[in-house]
């Protein structure tokens, strides 16, 4: 049909009037008729009569409906026009993929025709296509590789998004903050429904706010080539005038502080609710890895396989690498946007709860400023950000950063981000992994740069030591619970004075209900004992520490050395074995720092070792009970035996490995009697 012959064309105004005329387009729309209804819409009274009109019907036909779509963002009454681009944000459904087989879907989508129906699939299997050269010289097979089409949810964000960055900047008025609002809740509300792609939706977040602010700086570039940048859309042609501008639009020093607020606001939404729900990785990698990243740079020798480290990883894993280039933009944008390290931290830490701009329900805009709260998790993930990057990628920080110490800086941001010990010893660790490495990666960075602070008091410097241990006890990341315990035992060795140090550890011991804690515990006790008594001292050079005195040990050894006949050899078998597998790595931690007191002669004398041996009855209360314990579970693991369902080769390694630590430290007993 030629295009004069369409209904399309020879319904045009004044033929019927606009209400007709929409009636038309509507029933005679389909991807067939796309082009003729891009013409017809270059007529700016039309499209500003009919456009807001079109929107939820053009939606559905992404992306060949696009041409349109941006001829409406730039022709139609803006006012109206973004009330339903925001209406359609919210009604995008971000289906779930079905778990049909990859082979299924192939055969499905090789057939379809329908663009749309291809769209709903990232998978589907159109990589290269011909070049134009390649399709001149017949027998070419000269290809180039295409990426593979976007689901059709996600390209109606990018192609909502890039509506609206032509329309704020279309429309004239005083109070552009009451326009804005509405546009960033439902941005952010769509955002936060989608599964997929969510990088290239980012990017098309951040340029949309880059438009709308007027920020002319150019997007990063993506730190390896992965095809993000490419859909970013970007639009071409003349803006019509905002048919009911005010006579003045000019915006006063208080709507200017509003905006720019809201947009502050709306990045630290956008930043929580990417990093909060990155995908799992198949590995332990926590958030964006900061903590291990930073202690791979400060600290390599600790690093165990140096072949495989994060730092690759992140470079090397497009998955990981497009992470960055993501968290890269919005970093960027928060600087573009003048927000400030001093104000990140002051809403990471503010107490007073207030409906955050981001909730997914309708807000009122907002009457000034001040009423529009940052997120808390959004600012101290983006400040965790900025202050890694300074780190690992050596960049300045020109935010304004304050000086931020463990005391009282660190502590206060534990006590406000992460749960407190007074809602439960279970809860604590339990936080979004990215939220956990944000604030231990702000800590060893705060070591890094040997910003300690001075705590007020030794209660202070407790409860310090008290969050960050139970982190690294409770936390389910071994990379995270690892980096707790180097800050733990960094602060705690900072801590000038002797009698504090060994206070926290005695309180650990004995109070700690969790057994990994108290390996921690016997290994902050043997670390200072070693420190302070070094085989070869200078003469008439001892030390002044408690811990180079009896006095530290004759404390400690209730708790090292506890008596165990109650709890192994009399309770009932099933309890005592319980009892066993919940402290076996604690008995092994103690056995081991038991036989570096004996077979260390020089300490012997000096910390008064045997002394402490017969007045803590070490052999008979602890040593010869786990003895006996072993013997008695190794009965009872029998085919007969009462524990014979808890019977497995890596059990029974277990109570080989003690028998031996037992009998290792049995062996240098003699050497208390000088032999």
């Amino acid at each position: 049909m030629a295009d004069d012959e369409s209904p399309l064309i020879k319904a045009l105004p004044p033929e019927s009037d606009y209400i007709t005329y929409l009636t038309i387009v509507e029933y005679n729309l389909s991807i067939e008729n796309l082009p003729i209804l891009h013409k017809v819409l270059q007529d700016a009274t039309l499209t500003t009569n009919i456009g807001w009109d079109l929107v939820h019907l053009l939606v559905p036909l992404l992306p060949e409906s696009e041409e349109c779509l941006q001829d409406i963002a730039r022709l139609g009454n803006p006012r109206e026009v973004i009330l339903k681009v925001t209406e359609s944000l919210r009604l995008i459904e971000y289906d779930t993929p079905d778990d049909e087989s990859a082979e299924d879907a192939s055969e499905v989508l090789a057939g379809a025709t329908d663009s749309r129906v291809r769209a709903e699939s990232s998978t589907y299997p159109i990589k290269t296509a011909s070049t134009t050269e390649g399709e001149k010289r017949p027998g070419s097979s000269q290809m180039v590789e295409l990426p593979p089409p976007l689901p059709l949810a996600v390209s109606q964000f990018l192609a909502l998004l890039s509506m609206l960055s032509i329309l704020h900047p279309r429309i004239k008025t005083k109070y552009p903050s009451r326009f804005l609002s509405t546009t960033l809740q439902a941005i952010l509300a769509s955002f936060a429904n989608s599964g997929s792609q969510r990088e290239e939706m980012l990017l098309q977040i951040i340029k949309t706010v880059k438009t709308i602010t007027g920020i002319q700086r150019p997007m990063l570039p993506t730190r390896r080539s992965s095809g993000m940048m490419s859909i970013v859309r970007t639009v071409s042609g003349s803006f019509a005038p905002d048919p009911e501008a005010a006579a003045s639009s000019e915006i006063g020093p208080e709507e200017r502080a509003t905006k720019t607020k809201l947009l502050q606001s709306f990045v630290t939404h956008v930043t929580e609710e990417y990093l909060l729900n990155l995908p799992a990785h198949a590995e332990d990698v926590p958030g964006m890895a900061w903590s291990s990243r930073i202690m791979e740079m400060q600290h390599p020798e600790r690093t165990v396989d140096i072949s495989k480290t994060f730092a690759d990883r992140f470079q090397r894993e497009e998955k990981l690498s497009r992470c960055i280039d993501a968290v890269g933009q919005i970093v960027a944008l928060a600087q573009d946007l003048e927000l400030t390290d001093t104000a990140l931290l002051a809403a990471a830490v503010a107490t007073e709860k207030v409906p955050p701009v981001g909730d997914h329900d309708e807000e009122e805009p907002p009457a000034t400023a001040e009423d529009i709260p940052l997120s808390r998790s959004g600012s101290v993930l983006l400040y965790a950000a900025r202050q890694a990057s300074a780190i690992l990628y050596d960049t300045a920080s020109k935010s304004g950063s304050p000086e931020f110490t463990i005391f009282p800086d660190h502590q206060n941001l534990l006590k406000h981000c992460l749960s407190s010990p007074a809602q439960g010893t279970g809860t604590l660790g339990t936080e979004p992994e990215a939220i956990i490495d944000a604030v231990l990666s702000i800590g060893l960075i705060c070591l890094d740069h040997n910003s300690m602070g001075e705590p007020e008091s030794d209660e202070q410097f407790n409860d310090y030591l008290q969050v960050i241990a139970l982190l690294s006890s409770n936390c389910p990341s071994p990379n995270l619970r690892g980096h707790a315990h180097y800050l733990a035992t960094t602060v705690l060795r900072s801590q000038p004075d002797d009698n504090a140090r060994l206070a926290f550890i005695r309180d650990t011991l004995e109070h700690c209900p969790f057994e990994n804690l108290k390996v921690s515990a016997v290994g902050w006790i043997k670390g200072e004992t070693i420190e302070a008594n070094p085989p070869q001292a200078m003469t008439g050079q001892d030390s002044d520490s408690i811990f180079a005195t009896s006095f530290a040990l004759e404390s400690l050894a209730p708790y090292l050395f506890p008596s165990l006949h109650v709890d192994l050899i009399t309770a009932p078998i099933t309890e005592a074995w319980q009892t066993f597998q919940l402290n076996l790595s604690f008995y092994l931690a103690s056995l081991n720092f038991l036989y570096l007191l004996l077979r260390a002669k020089h300490l012997h004398s000096k910390l008064s070792i045997a002394e402490l041996w017969k007045k803590s009855d070490v052999a008979g209360s602890f040593l010869q009970p786990l003895r006996d314990a072993g013997q008695r579970f190794t009965k009872a693991l029998d085919e007969r035996g009462e524990l014979r369902e808890e019977r497995s080769n890596d059990v029974l390694a277990e109570l080989t490995l003690l028998q031996d630590t037992i009998g290792q430290v049995t062996s240098v007993v003699r050497y208390l009697n000088g032999a």
